[in-house]
Order: C-alpha cells, then structure tokens, then sequence
C-alpha cells in the first residue's frame, strides 16, 4: 500500500566493565594512595521498535511508533564522586542500566503549497530503573547525595510546532513543548512518588523569525520561554520559569568568507541555573562578533 508503510527492528546489546578502580590520595594529611577495585560487571538489553506511517492525504500524515531503549551507567555515575557548591554526590558502582519503554502518535499537516507546515506529537515513555542523584542527608552545610537507580518514573506530554514561509526570504517558525514527568515508584523513599523529575520543566515554547538572502544577508530572532522546574528529587530547591531573547546576523563576504554578530540574553534576564543550594544563574547579555571561513 503506497499509503501505508510499516517497519521494524530490534538491536541487542551486550557490555562489559572491567579492571575498573579508583585511586585517591588525601590532601588534608599526608598519607598512602587510597585504592578501591570494583568488581566486574556485565549487562544485556533488547532494544524492538516499530513503526508505521499512513498518508491520509498529499498533505496529511498520521504516524505513530512503540520500541524500548536503555542507557547503561556512564563511568563518572558508577565510579566517580563530586561536590559542587553544598552538595556532595557520591558514585554507585552498583547502578543497573535505564530501561524505557516508550510509545508516540502525532500527525503532519501542511498547506498553501507548502509554505505553511504544521506537526503534532503525543508521547508518553515510562524508565525502569532511572539514574538519578537521589538526597541521603541535609545539614545547614552540606547536602549528601548517591547515584541510584529511582524506581520508576513516567513522562507524558504534547510537542506542537509549525513553520510558515511568508515570502522567499521571510520564515517564521515557533514550538510548545508540554511535558509531565514524575516519579511513579521508589519503594526506598515513597515520598518521593508523585514528584517532578528534577531538571524537566513542564512548559517550553520557543519562537523564531528568520530572514533569509543567501548572497546577501542572513537574520535572525529567537525568543524562548522555559518554565519553573526543580534541581533535587525532593522539590525543595525551585529553579524558576524565564525568558531569553537571542539574534544573529551574517553575511557573506567570498571565497567561503563570512563575518557575524550575535547577541545573547538581549533583555539581560539573570535566569536561574541551578541551586546546591547556593543559587547560580545564567549569564547576563553576550555579543559576539567575527568571521567563519568555510575551505570546501
């Protein structure tokens, strides 16, 4: 069927840590090289996807996908502690690898000769075993935390964009990413369940204005607004919604030459990064400007 097409496919995966230690040498006193072997370890995973793709219409397409995927434990996560302002965050050399399973439908329409192009996606996925920094102790100091696998946590959500071509030079194009992602199951800390994942916020649109002669000029306008999330699994250290403005334009000079100016944060927001629990933010507004040479 020329309207209809299905695919499929599925992977396996097999990998090894081993030999791994960590060698560590105390500067507050003098003493020995500290010396931790970590035991080898092993892991599998079946990765199946499919797929299908129906066109309803020259310019309506409605396509939707099941599959499973994994991420097994970097080395920094299993062997390789850290502190970063008050929080300590200590390795796990007993992580399991991440296991989703995910499933998407969507549609894709477009009109006036295509000048005007429009999609949609609905996506849900649930991880198995998450790697997460997950909160052992809170003190005025210092904050403790541990990689670990977090249960279980289940995302769902909208992406939405369209794009229009006003004219041969003039393109306008914007997003709205709606996403609620919680924590579903952690039988080691149950009030952690109902949560938001750190670090993902539930709303972010994005919106741009492009200006486009090849030859001659190239311009552009980027706005972005991304919503309030958190930076710990226990909700307690807010990291709130803001607003970027960004621009850029070049313009060809030759020979593969071209010469640029970008500016970044043009409204100066001082926008928050991260908190541990000592608040960093962004940094205010930033030009650039120079040259980019192109040898073909």
């Amino acid at each position: 069927n020329k309207r209809c097409l299905v695919t499929g496919g599925a992977r396996v995966d097999d990998w090894n840590n081993y030999d791994a230690l960590s060698v560590r040498r105390p500067l507050a006193v003098a003493g020995p090289l500290l010396v931790t072997n970590f035991a080898a370890r092993s892991e599998q995973a079946f990765s199946p996807r499919l797929s299908t793709l129906f066109r309803a219409k020259d310019n309506l397409t409605f396509r939707a996908s099941v599959y499973r995927a994994f991420r097994a434990p970097t080395l920094n996560e299993l062997y390789r502690p850290f502190r970063q302002g008050n929080v300590q965050t200590l390795a796990n050399s007993g992580l399991t690898a991440e296991q989703l399973t995910g499933a998407e439908a969507g549609a894709s329409y477009s009109a006036w000769h295509d000048r005007l192009s429009m999609r949609g996606t609905f996506f849900w996925s649930d991880i198995n075993d998450p790697i997460a920094n997950v909160t052992l102790s809170t003190t005025p100091s210092l904050i403790t935390q541990q990689r670990q696998n977090l249960g279980d946590t289940r995302s769902r959500g909208v992406d939405l964009d369209a794009e229009a071509r006003l004219t041969s030079t003039i393109t306008l194009s914007g997003g709205w990413q709606y996403v609620d992602a919680t924590v579903t199951s952690f039988p080691a800390n149950t009030l952690l369940v109902g949560l938001w994942v750190p670090h993902v916020p539930r709303h972010d649109v994005d919106f741009q204005a492009r200006y486009s002669r090849p030859h001659v000029l190239t311009a552009a306008l980027q706005a972005s607004f991304v919503g309030s999330a958190f930076d710990n699994d226990q909700n307690t250290l807010p990291l709130r919604h803001y607003f970027l403005l960004n621009a850029l334009a070049s313009r060809p000079l030759g020979h593969g030459m071209e010469v640029f100016v970008a500016g970044e944060n043009l409204l100066d927001q001082r926008y928050d990064v991260a908190r541990t629990p000592v608040l960093t933010r962004g940094p205010p507004v930033l030009f650039r400007a120079g040259f980019r040479i192109t040898v073909r």
